[in-house]
């Protein structure tokens, strides 16, 4: 990190707030709490509703607040994410953590005073799940760390299915689950052709650890393993026909994509990590299509039981 822009920041304006809350990354948090809100059985006030999906998206971008805060380091030794607010030295850490920290609060006190303090507990533990778990313990110390850390992105549908419901059941544990198995192939495609970068910082992520073979091989079961359990809202009649064919074909080619992956080989062409970028675009249009099947189908056909 430049030592003198670390020392004297130049003034942050609200674009660099707003990005320490990853927005892009926001984008999907928000939609799949709001897609788990939508396909729960039961009705919600719209007011409150907005509320629970606002408290979500205040939640995860103050966890990715903390989460740059305490990376600011290793984030200006990346390409990728050099010019984030805190490297390129347009905000001082303390004004991120305590704006990491303002949010997460906010959120999950706000979450307990208007829907229920069972949400905000699960809203809670989400970020730290994300901030402490992840980002300070899991990912500088295991390559299996988007594995486990995988979990924190995958509580807002379970949030919003709460936030309408009630209770857990089983139904929004298993969209949490497909969350958690989705998330491996997505990520280890990103970190196969960003892995220099993870390389020079010394995070041990899988490729680097282990070599690229060894995590081709792990997207392509990740992704066999995502097949039936993105099927399961659908065998166990939390969803009807519209989502099992939809989720079937989506999945079909989820799987096509990482077996091109995981049968590859680095070869002469002017991009060898073509189908990583694939694998990787596609995992995000693959979630976003799949939780809009699942309100499409509740919407369309009423399905939905409170399994």
């Amino acid at each position: 990190m430049n030592q003198s822009a670390t020392l004297h920041p130049l003034p942050a304006d609200w674009r660099d707030f707003f990005a320490l809350t990853k927005p892009r990354v926001m984008s999907l948090v928000i939609f799949t709490g709001l897609c788990g809100l939508l396909a729960a059985p039961g009705h919600i006030h719209p007011v409150l509703g907005f509320t629970a999906i606002l408290c979500i998206a205040i939640g995860a971008g103050g966890a990715a607040a903390l989460n740059q805060w305490w990376e600011a380091d290793l984030d200006a030794g990346m390409k990728r994410t050099a010019q984030r607010p805190i490297p390129a030295g347009r905000m001082n850490r303390t004004n991120a953590r305590d704006f990491g920290v303002a949010l997460s609060c906010a959120s999950v006190l706000l979450m307990g005073v208007a829907i229920s303090w069972l949400t905000a507990v699960i809203l809670a533990i989400s970020i730290l799940y994300y901030a402490v778990v992840y980002t300070v313990w899991l990912k500088p110390r295991t390559p299996q760390n988007i594995v486990i850390g995988g979990g924190a992105g995958a509580f807002p549908p379970l949030i919003g299915w709460v936030a309408v419901t009630g209770h857990i059941t089983l139904m929004p544990v298993v969209l949490f689950l497909i969350i958690f198995c989705w998330t491996p192939p997505h990520f280890w495609a990103l970190a196969l052709f960003v892995q220099t970068d993870y390389a020079k910082v010394g995070i041990p992520m899988l490729p680097v650890v282990s070599g690229e073979r060894v995590t081709r091989n792990q997207i392509l079961i990740y992704s066999v393993l995502l097949l039936p359990l993105s099927l399961m809202p659908w065998w166990i009649g939390g969803a009807g026909a519209i989502y099992g064919v939809a989720t079937a074909l989506l999945s079909g080619l989820f799987l096509v994509f990482a077996a091109r992956v995981a049968l590859r080989t680095r070869t002469g062409e002017d991009d060898p990590m073509k189908p990583e970028k694939q694998l990787f675009a596609y995992s995000v249009l693959y979630l976003f299509a799949l939780f809009a099947a699942l309100v499409a189908d509740r919407l369309i056909l009423g399905q939905g039981i409170s399994l």
